[in-house]
């Protein structure tokens, strides 16, 4: 059995936002040809998307043929719009969720579904992280690695993920047994990223470290021992930087140690505990992929494929094939950590 953490969903088609809202800045779709649309900004063109975006029977089509026995369901990270004023952002993950949830109902041997949820008023996020996990069913929610508020007034106030406001959200989350789902969204430097496809490349694997580190350093994981997050992408480049990371809380407590004095190697696989939190399997190499089970343990590593985007895994699970691991850590990385981590019984 293959349990794919990663993939993302979107709506056939939904209301002119900026209209509705009064702003610009939301994303649209022109479905300019059959099976086909761009996802839209103003004028400009964030991507191209094919059906298998919208259509569950398309996915379920090409989920057969890649033997993946269920996809986890999440939005499309530009679709968080965090920038957005805060009851606005609320309407428009209300509608993205009931859209997930219905995918769910109808086929809910194959798709479980996360979130969306407003962090930029974080009482408002947990309240919707409840409605979804007590009355859609959902598992839990994808957030991004950071907030950007305000955005709309003219005022960008960046919030790190181990920033006091959002305690709220994972207060609520410890409550539900909610699982947190992080991707990168809004790549920092991405203003000196304009050519190469670098903010992808580039930004979200230093977005992803960014979000982990801050929630060591700032605590998050003491305060709520029985959160479960899950970070897109292997982690990012943390695993390939915990040394340095490791290195500076000794040789600077000073600046590391501020608000919480356990070392950053705590929080990783030692013995047969495993990590304190789980990555996705999505890295492209098996190096890389060794790497990670030696860092979080086997049972933190989950299969991820980012279906179904280019910079994805074109068929889940053939990366953790490679390693030829025995049958037992097979099944543990295809589907039984993904079951942990989501709170779905065998």
């Amino acid at each position: 059995m293959k349990i794919d953490l990663h993939t993302h969903i979107l709506p056939r088609e939904w209301p002119d936002l900026d209209a509705k809202y009064g702003y610009a800045g939301f994303v649209r779709l022109d479905h300019y040809k059959p099976c086909c649309a761009r996802m839209m900004i103003g004028d400009r063109v964030f991507r191209e998307i094919t059906d298998n975006v919208w259509d569950p029977k398309r996915r379920i089509e090409e989920m057969d043929r890649e033997k993946v026995s269920m996809q986890v369901l999440s939005t499309v990270p530009v679709m968080f719009s965090y920038w957005a004023k805060p009851h606005d952002a609320l309407d428009l993950s209300r509608r993205l969720n009931d859209h997930i949830a219905k995918v769910v109902r109808d086929h809910p041997k194959r798709f479980a579904g996360l979130a969306t949820i407003p962090l930029q008023d974080p009482d408002l996020a947990a309240q919707e992280l409840e409605r979804c996990v007590r009355e859609l069913g959902l598992r839990g929610a994808q957030i991004g690695t950071h907030v950007d508020a305000n955005r709309h007034s003219g005022r960008i106030d960046t919030l790190n993920l181990d920033n006091a406001s959002l305690q709220p959200v994972w207060s609520a989350a410890e409550q539900l047994n909610a699982a947190i789902f992080v991707h990168p969204w809004d790549m920092l430097g991405k203003e000196r990223m304009p050519k190469y496809w670098l903010p992808w490349l580039v930004g979200m694997p230093a977005e992803t470290s960014l979000a982990i580190c801050s929630m060591i350093f700032g605590g998050v994981f003491e305060r709520f021992p029985k959160l479960r997050f899950a970070f897109a992408h292997g982690g990012g480049a943390f695993p390939f930087t915990i040394g340095r990371i490791e290195h500076a809380f000794h040789v600077r407590p000073d600046l590391y140690a501020t608000d919480n004095t356990a070392t950053p190697r705590s929080y990783l696989a030692h013995g047969r505990t495993p990590a304190r939190f789980y990555v996705d399997s999505l890295v492209h190499e098996a190096d890389a992929l060794k790497l990670l089970l030696k860092l979080f343990g086997r049972a933190r590593v989950v299969l991820g494929s980012d279906y179904p985007f280019p910079l994805g895994e074109a068929h889940p699970g053939e990366l953790i094939e490679s390693l030829k691991l025995g049958a037992k850590e097979n099944a543990q990385l295809f589907s039984g950590n993904a079951r942990d981590f989501l709170g779905i019984n065998p």
